[in-house]
């Protein structure tokens, strides 16, 4: 259509009335409008950007976005931090039968949603996370016995962490948390580790009531032989002297609380009666 065509078309629009020239101006703005020419990207989300379905090599940031009608369409990626829960059965070094359940934070890095959405897809959970989860807790169990599964939890939930932020790396996936929320055995390993741990109370309060009554012992042998030292010392350092001694300081203490008064002897046949202290009779 040449330049005369279109000026010979618009002439014949005006010629036929205003009204016209407004209707088409609207249908050409509601055409426009229908089609969209702008995308959204709301918060925690990245706009992957596909000309005819191929997925271009950069991604929309949040806020308000225009695309080409037609040609542009625009695929939300959510790289909020998200959390799975996963149950994975397992082995310990020991042959015990073990069932974890795992609680995973994870996030797409958000200047990779494009490879994501180009390599996985929407649906990375159920495709890369839970098989890679259950395959670290295989990994990761069976170097462990079940009784260190449990004394050693901060160790074993470290390791899987590990391990699997370096498997979920490979996919543009971020681990930002991982908790083993629960061990759980057979019935029959409970209750042996149950028996073993109420053997041990029981060994270890016997152990200490021993070492009770030992110290005590030694006690009770420390003051007796004490005791026996000081009478041994107290009988060497008596001697007759120190006797003869003692039974004067005693005579002393008599004769210094005597009143003057010589005791009175009374008696019958030949032996008289002594009135010491007394006036005798004329």
């Amino acid at each position: 259509m040449t330049n005369y065509d279109v000026e010979r078309a618009m002439r014949m629009i005006t010629q036929k009335g205003p009204m016209r020239l407004v209707l088409v101006i609207g249908i050409i703005l509601l055409l426009f409008l229908l089609s969209r020419p702008w995308v959204q990207v709301g918060a925690g989300e990245r706009g992957v950007i596909l000309n005819f379905g191929a997925v271009q090599d950069y991604v929309l940031g949040e806020g308000l976005h225009f695309r080409m009608p037609v040609v542009q369409t625009i695929a939300l990626m959510d790289v909020k931090v998200q959390k799975s829960l996963t149950n994975a059965a397992a082995s310990s070094s020991d042959l015990q039968e073990v069932s974890s359940e795992v609680a995973l934070n994870y996030h797409i890095i958000p200047d990779k949603a494009n490879v994501v959405y180009q390599t996985i897809g929407v649906y990375f959970k159920d495709r890369i996370i839970d098989p890679a989860v259950q395959e670290v807790v295989k990994a990761v169990t069976a170097r462990y016995t079940a009784e260190e599964l449990i004394t050693k939890r901060p160790a074993v939930s470290e390791a899987m962490r590990t391990t699997l932020s370096e498997r979920l790396m490979e996919h543009n996936i971020a681990v930002d948390a991982f908790s083993i929320v629960g061990f759980s055995f057979s019935k029959i390993f409970m209750e042996a580790i149950e028996a073993k741990q109420t053997a041990e109370q029981l060994a270890l309060k016997a152990r200490r009531d021993l070492e009770r009554i030992k110290i005590e012992a030694e006690q009770k042998i420390t003051a007796a032989t004490a005791e026996a030292e000081s009478l041994r010392l107290q009988r060497a350092n008596i001697s007759p002297d120190l006797i003869e001694l003692r039974r004067v300081e005693a005579n002393l203490r008599a004769i210094e609380k005597w009143n003057g008064i010589l005791p009175q002897v009374t008696g019958g046949g030949a032996v008289p009666f002594i009135g010491i202290g007394e006036t005798p009779r004329k």
